[in-house]
Protein backbone atom coordinates (compact mmCIF):
# COMPACT_ATOMS: atom_id res chain seq x y z
CA UNK A 1 0.00 0.00 0.00
CA UNK A 2 2.68 2.06 0.68
CA UNK A 3 4.39 1.82 -2.29
CA UNK A 4 1.03 2.90 -3.89
CA UNK A 5 0.82 5.89 -2.62
CA UNK A 6 4.06 6.79 -3.19
CA UNK A 7 3.45 5.95 -6.74
CA UNK A 8 0.51 8.02 -6.99
CA UNK A 9 2.61 10.96 -5.38
CA UNK A 10 4.95 10.75 -7.86
CA UNK A 11 2.90 10.57 -10.27
CA UNK A 12 0.86 13.85 -8.46
CA UNK A 13 3.37 15.92 -8.90
CA UNK A 14 4.21 17.18 -12.23
CA UNK A 15 0.92 18.57 -11.77
CA UNK A 16 1.84 20.36 -8.45
CA UNK A 17 5.14 22.26 -10.40
CA UNK A 18 2.39 22.82 -13.26
CA UNK A 19 0.19 24.73 -11.26
CA UNK A 20 3.17 26.41 -9.04
CA UNK A 21 4.73 27.74 -12.79
CA UNK A 22 1.61 28.95 -14.09
CA UNK A 23 0.84 30.57 -10.50
CA UNK A 24 4.15 32.41 -10.75
CA UNK A 25 3.84 33.65 -14.13
CA UNK A 26 0.33 34.85 -14.09
CA UNK A 27 2.12 36.97 -11.00
CA UNK A 28 4.65 38.21 -12.91
CA UNK A 29 2.52 39.35 -15.70
CA UNK A 30 0.22 40.89 -13.35
CA UNK A 31 -2.68 39.29 -14.98
CA UNK A 32 -6.19 39.24 -13.24
CA UNK A 33 -9.29 37.04 -13.26
CA UNK A 34 -11.45 40.12 -15.45
CA UNK A 35 -10.43 42.94 -17.67
CA UNK A 36 -10.01 46.33 -15.10
CA UNK A 37 -11.30 49.79 -16.82
CA UNK A 38 -8.98 52.13 -16.49
CA UNK A 39 -8.19 53.88 -13.46
CA UNK A 40 -9.92 57.64 -14.07
CA UNK A 41 -12.98 55.69 -16.36
CA UNK A 42 -16.31 56.77 -14.96
CA UNK A 43 -18.99 54.35 -14.70
CA UNK A 44 -20.92 55.65 -17.81
CA UNK A 45 -20.26 57.95 -20.12
CA UNK A 46 -23.16 60.39 -20.27
CA UNK A 47 -23.75 59.63 -24.31
CA UNK A 48 -23.62 55.92 -23.49
CA UNK A 49 -26.82 56.41 -21.53
CA UNK A 50 -29.00 56.32 -24.20
CA UNK A 51 -28.04 53.62 -25.98
CA UNK A 52 -27.93 51.68 -23.31
CA UNK A 53 -31.69 52.71 -22.32
CA UNK A 54 -33.20 51.89 -25.52
CA UNK A 55 -32.82 48.17 -25.65
CA UNK A 56 -34.91 48.28 -22.01
CA UNK A 57 -37.94 47.96 -24.40
CA UNK A 58 -37.35 44.60 -26.69
CA UNK A 59 -35.77 43.11 -23.33
CA UNK A 60 -39.07 44.11 -22.05
CA UNK A 61 -41.26 42.78 -24.82
CA UNK A 62 -38.69 39.42 -25.06
CA UNK A 63 -39.71 39.05 -20.89
CA UNK A 64 -42.98 39.06 -20.95
CA UNK A 65 -43.30 37.15 -24.05
CA UNK A 66 -41.02 34.54 -23.11
CA UNK A 67 -42.67 34.34 -19.57
CA UNK A 68 -46.40 34.50 -20.05
CA UNK A 69 -45.65 31.74 -22.68
CA UNK A 70 -44.43 29.41 -20.37
CA UNK A 71 -45.70 30.33 -17.07
CA UNK A 72 -48.94 32.56 -18.04
CA UNK A 73 -47.60 34.57 -15.92
CA UNK A 74 -44.33 37.82 -16.37
CA UNK A 75 -42.99 40.12 -14.61
CA UNK A 76 -46.06 41.40 -13.07
CA UNK A 77 -45.75 38.63 -10.76
CA UNK A 78 -42.40 37.78 -11.10
CA UNK A 79 -39.99 41.30 -10.88
CA UNK A 80 -42.49 43.70 -10.22
CA UNK A 81 -39.68 46.16 -8.97
CA UNK A 82 -38.64 46.13 -12.85
CA UNK A 83 -42.09 47.27 -14.35
CA UNK A 84 -42.40 50.76 -13.10
CA UNK A 85 -45.56 51.04 -13.09
CA UNK A 86 -45.81 50.71 -16.43
CA UNK A 87 -49.25 49.10 -17.82
CA UNK A 88 -49.70 45.16 -18.24
CA UNK A 89 -49.17 43.38 -21.71
CA UNK A 90 -52.21 43.05 -24.47
CA UNK A 91 -53.13 39.67 -25.16
CA UNK A 92 -50.21 37.97 -23.52
CA UNK A 93 -51.16 34.12 -22.26
CA UNK A 94 -49.65 30.72 -22.02
CA UNK A 95 -48.48 28.41 -25.12
CA UNK A 96 -49.39 25.30 -24.90
CA UNK A 97 -46.10 23.96 -25.01
CA UNK A 98 -44.13 20.44 -24.82
CA UNK A 99 -41.99 19.98 -22.45
CA UNK A 100 -38.95 20.38 -23.86
CA UNK A 101 -40.06 24.06 -25.38
CA UNK A 102 -41.37 24.92 -22.37
CA UNK A 103 -38.04 24.38 -20.27
CA UNK A 104 -36.27 26.35 -22.78
CA UNK A 105 -38.74 29.35 -22.75
CA UNK A 106 -38.96 29.41 -18.92
CA UNK A 107 -35.08 29.76 -19.09
CA UNK A 108 -35.27 32.77 -22.14
CA UNK A 109 -38.05 34.27 -19.58
CA UNK A 110 -35.84 34.44 -16.53
CA UNK A 111 -32.32 35.24 -18.60
CA UNK A 112 -34.35 38.65 -19.73
CA UNK A 113 -35.56 39.49 -16.18
CA UNK A 114 -31.90 39.37 -15.55
CA UNK A 115 -31.12 41.12 -18.73
CA UNK A 116 -33.44 44.28 -17.59
CA UNK A 117 -31.69 43.73 -13.93
CA UNK A 118 -28.36 44.14 -15.72
CA UNK A 119 -29.43 47.28 -17.62
CA UNK A 120 -31.27 49.19 -14.81
CA UNK A 121 -28.48 48.64 -12.40
CA UNK A 122 -26.16 50.95 -14.92
CA UNK A 123 -28.78 53.14 -16.00
CA UNK A 124 -31.44 55.61 -15.15
CA UNK A 125 -35.04 53.59 -15.91
CA UNK A 126 -38.23 53.98 -17.87
CA UNK A 127 -41.36 52.05 -17.14
CA UNK A 128 -42.59 48.82 -19.50
CA UNK A 129 -44.02 50.84 -22.38
CA UNK A 130 -47.26 49.08 -23.46
CA UNK A 131 -46.87 46.14 -24.97
CA UNK A 132 -49.13 44.01 -27.59
CA UNK A 133 -48.80 40.10 -27.34
CA UNK A 134 -52.05 39.26 -28.36
CA UNK A 135 -52.49 36.79 -31.39
CA UNK A 136 -53.97 38.92 -33.54
CA UNK A 137 -51.00 40.78 -33.65
CA UNK A 138 -48.64 38.28 -33.90
CA UNK A 139 -51.32 37.08 -36.67
CA UNK A 140 -50.95 41.08 -38.64
CA UNK A 141 -47.19 40.27 -38.78
CA UNK A 142 -47.77 36.89 -40.40
CA UNK A 143 -50.15 38.18 -43.26
CA UNK A 144 -47.59 40.97 -43.48
CA UNK A 145 -44.95 38.66 -44.23
CA UNK A 146 -46.66 36.58 -46.73
CA UNK A 147 -49.16 39.48 -48.25
CA UNK A 148 -52.23 37.92 -47.45
CA UNK A 149 -54.82 36.80 -44.68
CA UNK A 150 -53.41 33.38 -43.03
CA UNK A 151 -56.90 30.95 -42.25
CA UNK A 152 -57.03 30.62 -39.51
CA UNK A 153 -55.27 33.51 -37.95
CA UNK A 154 -52.19 32.70 -36.75
CA UNK A 155 -51.85 32.04 -33.19
CA UNK A 156 -48.49 31.99 -31.70
CA UNK A 157 -49.85 30.35 -28.20
CA UNK A 158 -51.51 27.48 -30.03
CA UNK A 159 -48.66 24.79 -30.06
CA UNK A 160 -44.39 24.66 -29.49
CA UNK A 161 -43.84 25.00 -33.29
CA UNK A 162 -45.85 28.21 -33.23
CA UNK A 163 -44.19 29.30 -30.47
CA UNK A 164 -40.74 28.78 -32.10
CA UNK A 165 -41.66 30.60 -35.01
CA UNK A 166 -43.14 33.48 -33.16
CA UNK A 167 -39.89 33.62 -31.31
CA UNK A 168 -37.96 33.89 -34.45
CA UNK A 169 -39.58 37.43 -35.11
CA UNK A 170 -38.43 38.45 -31.70
CA UNK A 171 -34.83 38.00 -30.15
CA UNK A 172 -32.67 38.48 -33.67
CA UNK A 173 -34.04 41.79 -34.15
CA UNK A 174 -31.97 42.62 -30.55
CA UNK A 175 -28.92 40.92 -31.55
CA UNK A 176 -28.54 43.21 -34.42
CA UNK A 177 -29.81 46.03 -31.92
CA UNK A 178 -26.73 45.21 -29.70
CA UNK A 179 -24.01 45.04 -33.12
CA UNK A 180 -25.12 48.00 -34.15
CA UNK A 181 -24.47 50.13 -30.79
CA UNK A 182 -21.49 48.56 -29.27
CA UNK A 183 -19.24 50.59 -31.90
CA UNK A 184 -20.97 53.76 -30.44
CA UNK A 185 -20.29 53.29 -27.13
CA UNK A 186 -17.41 55.06 -25.66
CA UNK A 187 -17.26 53.23 -21.64
CA UNK A 188 -15.10 50.29 -20.77
CA UNK A 189 -18.64 49.49 -18.28
CA UNK A 190 -20.88 49.51 -21.18
CA UNK A 191 -19.22 47.45 -23.68
CA UNK A 192 -18.91 45.22 -21.20
CA UNK A 193 -22.60 44.71 -20.39
CA UNK A 194 -23.22 45.06 -24.47
CA UNK A 195 -20.91 42.71 -24.63
CA UNK A 196 -22.60 40.60 -22.37
CA UNK A 197 -26.24 41.60 -23.03
CA UNK A 198 -25.68 40.29 -26.89
CA UNK A 199 -23.89 36.99 -25.89
CA UNK A 200 -26.94 35.62 -24.67
CA UNK A 201 -29.69 37.11 -27.04
CA UNK A 202 -27.45 35.16 -30.15
CA UNK A 203 -27.60 32.22 -27.65
CA UNK A 204 -31.20 32.61 -27.59
CA UNK A 205 -31.84 33.48 -31.01
CA UNK A 206 -29.36 30.24 -32.38
CA UNK A 207 -31.23 28.04 -29.56
CA UNK A 208 -34.39 29.24 -31.32
CA UNK A 209 -33.01 28.80 -34.83
CA UNK A 210 -31.43 25.34 -33.91
CA UNK A 211 -34.91 24.21 -33.07
CA UNK A 212 -36.39 25.05 -36.27
CA UNK A 213 -33.91 23.94 -38.44
CA UNK A 214 -34.52 20.68 -37.36
CA UNK A 215 -38.44 20.67 -38.17
CA UNK A 216 -37.67 23.01 -41.68
CA UNK A 217 -39.67 20.90 -43.55
CA UNK A 218 -42.22 20.02 -41.09
CA UNK A 219 -45.94 21.44 -41.78
CA UNK A 220 -47.11 24.38 -39.90
CA UNK A 221 -50.62 23.36 -39.48
CA UNK A 222 -53.00 24.19 -40.68
CA UNK A 223 -50.87 25.92 -43.47
CA UNK A 224 -49.77 24.48 -46.76
CA UNK A 225 -46.35 26.07 -45.75
CA UNK A 226 -43.03 24.43 -44.16
CA UNK A 227 -40.99 26.23 -41.14
CA UNK A 228 -38.47 26.98 -44.19
CA UNK A 229 -41.31 29.09 -45.49
CA UNK A 230 -42.03 30.69 -42.55
CA UNK A 231 -38.82 32.04 -41.28
CA UNK A 232 -38.13 32.95 -44.80
CA UNK A 233 -40.83 35.26 -45.24
CA UNK A 234 -40.13 36.73 -41.79
CA UNK A 235 -37.00 37.81 -42.48
CA UNK A 236 -37.92 39.28 -45.64
CA UNK A 237 -40.57 41.23 -43.71
CA UNK A 238 -37.99 42.78 -41.45
CA UNK A 239 -35.75 43.44 -44.36
CA UNK A 240 -38.02 45.13 -45.84
CA UNK A 241 -39.49 47.36 -42.89
CA UNK A 242 -36.10 48.10 -41.50
CA UNK A 243 -35.26 49.31 -45.21
CA UNK A 244 -31.47 48.98 -45.07
CA UNK A 245 -31.08 46.31 -47.19
CA UNK A 246 -30.31 42.72 -46.26
CA UNK A 247 -29.42 42.34 -42.65
CA UNK A 248 -31.72 39.34 -42.19
CA UNK A 249 -31.67 35.39 -43.04
CA UNK A 250 -34.16 32.34 -43.13
CA UNK A 251 -33.18 28.94 -42.22
CA UNK A 252 -31.80 28.61 -46.08
CA UNK A 253 -30.25 30.76 -48.50
CA UNK A 254 -28.77 30.37 -52.17
CA UNK A 255 -25.47 28.71 -52.10
CA UNK A 256 -23.73 32.08 -52.86
CA UNK A 257 -25.25 33.59 -50.21
CA UNK A 258 -24.29 30.69 -47.21
CA UNK A 259 -21.06 30.77 -45.31
CA UNK A 260 -18.28 30.70 -47.64
CA UNK A 261 -20.59 30.73 -50.47
CA UNK A 262 -20.54 26.99 -50.47
CA UNK A 263 -24.07 26.00 -48.34
CA UNK A 264 -27.33 26.33 -48.49
CA UNK A 265 -28.48 25.52 -44.75
CA UNK A 266 -28.28 28.55 -42.78
CA UNK A 267 -28.85 28.06 -39.17
CA UNK A 268 -27.00 31.12 -38.53
CA UNK A 269 -27.51 34.50 -40.20
CA UNK A 270 -24.45 36.25 -41.30
CA UNK A 271 -23.41 38.89 -43.46
CA UNK A 272 -20.65 37.31 -46.53
CA UNK A 273 -17.98 36.71 -43.34
CA UNK A 274 -20.49 35.21 -41.48
CA UNK A 275 -20.39 38.25 -39.04
CA UNK A 276 -23.54 39.28 -37.39
CA UNK A 277 -25.32 41.90 -38.84
CA UNK A 278 -25.85 45.02 -37.19
CA UNK A 279 -29.27 47.58 -37.06
CA UNK A 280 -29.81 51.24 -35.98
CA UNK A 281 -32.68 52.04 -33.42
CA UNK A 282 -34.61 53.80 -36.09
CA UNK A 283 -34.66 50.47 -38.05
CA UNK A 284 -35.36 48.76 -34.78
CA UNK A 285 -38.30 50.83 -34.06
CA UNK A 286 -39.10 50.19 -38.10
CA UNK A 287 -39.29 46.62 -37.25
CA UNK A 288 -40.92 45.98 -33.93
CA UNK A 289 -43.43 48.79 -34.97
CA UNK A 290 -44.62 46.96 -37.91
CA UNK A 291 -45.07 50.15 -40.01
CA UNK A 292 -42.08 50.90 -41.62
CA UNK A 293 -41.82 53.93 -40.09
CA UNK A 294 -39.77 55.15 -36.38
CA UNK A 295 -42.15 57.89 -36.12
CA UNK A 296 -45.14 55.82 -36.47
CA UNK A 297 -45.77 53.41 -33.45
CA UNK A 298 -48.10 50.15 -33.95
CA UNK A 299 -47.32 46.40 -33.67
CA UNK A 300 -45.84 45.47 -30.91
CA UNK A 301 -45.68 49.05 -29.55
CA UNK A 302 -48.99 50.42 -30.16
CA UNK A 303 -48.25 53.89 -28.34
CA UNK A 304 -43.97 53.46 -29.09
CA UNK A 305 -41.21 52.51 -27.06
CA UNK A 306 -40.15 54.52 -23.82
CA UNK A 307 -36.28 56.35 -23.45
CA UNK A 308 -34.92 59.18 -24.95
CA UNK A 309 -34.17 57.92 -28.65
CA UNK A 310 -37.44 56.18 -28.89
CA UNK A 311 -39.54 59.04 -27.77
CA UNK A 312 -37.01 61.37 -29.45
CA UNK A 313 -39.12 60.03 -33.11
CA UNK A 314 -42.65 60.88 -31.93
CA UNK A 315 -41.98 64.19 -30.56
CA UNK A 316 -40.88 65.13 -34.41
CA UNK A 317 -44.13 63.17 -35.99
Amino acid sequence: MASSFFYHLLAFIPFLLLVSFSTSQASSLNLSCASEPPATEMLVFPSDVPLLEFPLNLEHLEADFFLYGALGRGLDELAPELVMGGPPPVGARKANLDPLTRDIILQFGYQEIGHLRAIKETIRWFPRPLLDLSPSNFARVMDDAFGFQLSPPFDPYANSINFLLATYVIPYVGLTGYVGTNPNLKGHYSKRLVAGLLGVESGQDAVDRGLLYERKQQQVEPYNMTVEDFTDRISILRDRLGGCGVKDEGLTVPRELGAEGRIRGNILSGDMHSLSYARTPAEILRIVYGTGSERVPGGFFPKGGNGKIARSYLQHH
